[in-house]
């Protein structure tokens, strides 16, 4: 068990789940990597050792505080339940699981998504408007400086410009016979409920989620990468439940993914003339599997819920 993970989220660690806030101690303290062996020669990022004790030291610390704590670090900025560590697993380091030394040396990088070419600034704006549903920090703001600080030092060593091996959620292929929802509601059940809630709503240890919501109005919203099937089906293959990942087959990832992103979540910011139809053909039809915009069980899905 990682000694920094506290002992009430030890307590609850050892159950499935889909995903988990991993919490600290001491927001200060910087754990070494927790990564199991590697099967591949994946980058290591350095360790809290190496830290030096100066204003640098001192502000990579204070983006991964806001990293591990979004909510609390940075809570103008925050409009749900989530924090950055939820989807970027093992405080950013974990490999397969978009860690943030694999993304930092990528950047400047053209994304589809906003058709322009970003920086890692951007880059990070982008998590806080989709994946946190929120707002923006300034380029230039202190949020954003100690994140970028944090992700320079996490790629301390790193090849620029080279896409190293474990920088995204692997890709798994979709059932021959596609996604089903219902087994998906019977995976939900057996491996997730006990953590995430019957109802997909997270666990709460007084006003901090210990387990994000997965749907509603505190999880990620219609923008996010995560809304995609393909996507959310990578990253619950990887990492979930937590703890035990890669133990679920590709279809059930696919299948619980499915059934996951089937529930109403905050509306995409980037509705266009409130039209959900409208939002759909210009962002979503292109963007991986995905059930914005569409009829399920008889419910249009994209209309939001605040």
């Amino acid at each position: 068990m990682n000694p920094f993970i506290p002992g009430l989220l030890a307590s609850l660690i050892v159950a499935p789940a889909m995903a988990a806030k991993v919490a600290m101690d001491d927001q200060s303290q910087l754990p070494a990597s927790t990564a199991k062996p590697a099967e591949k020669p994946y980058f290591q990022p350095p360790q809290e050792s190496e830290l030096p004790d100066n204003a640098f030291g001192r502000l990579v610390r204070e983006g991964h505080a806001i990293f591990v704590d979004t909510r609390n670090k940075a809570p103008e900025f925050v409009g749900n339940g989530l924090s950055c560590t939820n989807c970027h697993i093992e405080q950013g380091r974990k490999a397969n699981s978009a860690p943030l030394w694999a993304a930092y040396t990528m950047y400047p990088a053209y994304r589809q998504k906003n058709d322009k070419v970003n920086s890692y600034a951007e880059r990070l704006q982008g998590c806080f408007q989709f994946s946190m549903n929120g707002k923006p920090p300034p380029a230039d703001g202190p949020v954003i400086g100690a994140l970028t600080a944090y992700s320079y030092w996490l790629s301390t060593g790193a090849p620029v410009g080279k896409a190293l091996p474990g920088r995204a959620y692997p890709e798994i292929p979709e059932p021959k016979g596609g996604y089903d929802l219902a087994k998906g509601a019977q995976v939900y059940a057996a491996q997730c409920a006990v953590c995430h809630g019957a109802d997909g709503q997270g666990q709460k240890s007084g006003e901090d989620y210990v387990f994000p919501p997965l749907w509603g109005a505190q999880s990620y919203n219609w923008g996010a990468g995560m809304h995609r099937i393909n996507t959310a089906a990578a990253f619950i293959k990887e990492s979930m439940p937590f703890g035990k990942g890669r133990s679920l087959s590709d279809a059930d990832a696919w299948h619980v993914a499915a059934f996951m992103n089937s529930h109403e979540r905050p509306q995409d910011p980037r509705l266009i003339e409130g039209s959900i139809e409208k939002t759909r053909d210009k962002f979503h039809a292109n963007d991986g599997v995905n059930l914005y915009g569409k009829q399920v069980e008889g419910v249009l899905l994209g209309q939001g819920i605040k």
